[in-house]
């Protein structure tokens, strides 16, 4: 019989690299300052009346192009190389893949981002996640980016949960995704699932498992207001720094989820077992 599978979700931006990974080299390639970037961002979308996410893409491509910069995938991946992470994040996955071995469970780990997926996987650590959900172009003969070939935003970002729930990780196929299916040949049920993020952005998929028996961490560099208030206001079940070394808060508690969504596992296959010998 199959492990369990227990399905680890982070956003990335500031959930395990420090500030928006756009900021780390892409901007700066096209002679630009941090701030004059998404200030140009935001006026597009203002003035366009634009999602936000695609507001984004469409200035890179268009300021690229402008300033005679190819917009290619392997400028992109390059710049994943400078990405900074948290404490503890490159030790994290193996350490946590360890740890479910001996609840008796298997971890896998997916990101939900709005930022660039070819960025991320130019990263120190894209092997370890099972799939990557996050904004990518597509690119013409010349290997330019020309348009946005998915793009993730802060509402649509649960129709990923959904797919890892059903095990449906290709993004074209919305066929099986909106297909009926019984609980119990979903892949992963959202009760062996956990979501980290940063922010207000990651609100409705922290809802989303506290909806349907999951759980949601937030994780913050300060701790202000805002990050308070989703405990507060219960959207998120618990908050700590964004610190991934063994021993911390962070560390100790996905430790613990996991070993109950593993005892809940075995405990339901005792059920399972004993209702057929009755039959």
């Amino acid at each position: 019989m199959s492990k369990p599978i227990v399905a680890i979700m982070y956003d990335f931006d500031k959930t395990l690299c420090t500030k928006d990974m756009q900021n780390y080299r892409f901007i700066p390639s096209l002679g630009m300052q941090v701030s004059e970037f998404w200030d140009y961002t935001n006026s597009v979308q203002h003035k366009e009346n634009m999602d936000s996410v695609l507001a984004y893409m469409y200035a890179a491509i268009k300021i690229s192009k402008e300033k005679n910069i190819p917009l290619k995938r392997e400028r992109l991946e390059e710049n994943g190389r400078e990405i900074v992470f948290f404490p503890g994040v490159k030790e994290w996955f193996n350490r946590i893949n360890t740890f479910g071995e001996t609840c008796g469970v298997e971890i896998e780990h997916y990101v939900i981002s709005s930022g660039m997926k070819e960025i991320i996987d130019g990263t120190a650590i894209s092997g370890e996640f099972k799939n990557i959900f996050a904004c990518e172009y597509l690119y013409n003969e010349e290997g330019n980016a020309v348009w946005p070939k998915t793009a993730v935003n802060y509402t649509n970002k649960t129709q990923f949960v959904y797919r890892i729930n059903k095990g449906v990780l290709d993004i074209s196929n919305d066929d099986d995704l909106n297909r009926s299916m019984p609980d119990d040949s979903k892949r992963i049920p959202f009760t062996n699932m956990i979501y980290i993020g940063d922010g207000l952005s990651d609100v409705p998929c922290m809802k989303m498992m506290k909806s349907y028996g999951g759980k949601s961490i937030a994780v913050y560099q300060n701790l202000d207001e805002k990050v308070k208030e989703l405990l507060r206001k219960d959207r998120v079940d618990f908050i700590y720094p964004a610190d991934y070394s063994e021993g911390t808060g962070l560390d100790e508690t996905v430790k613990d989820i996991i070993r109950n969504m593993a005892i809940a596992d075995r405990l339901a296959e005792k059920n399972s077992t004993q209702l057929k010998t009755l039959d």
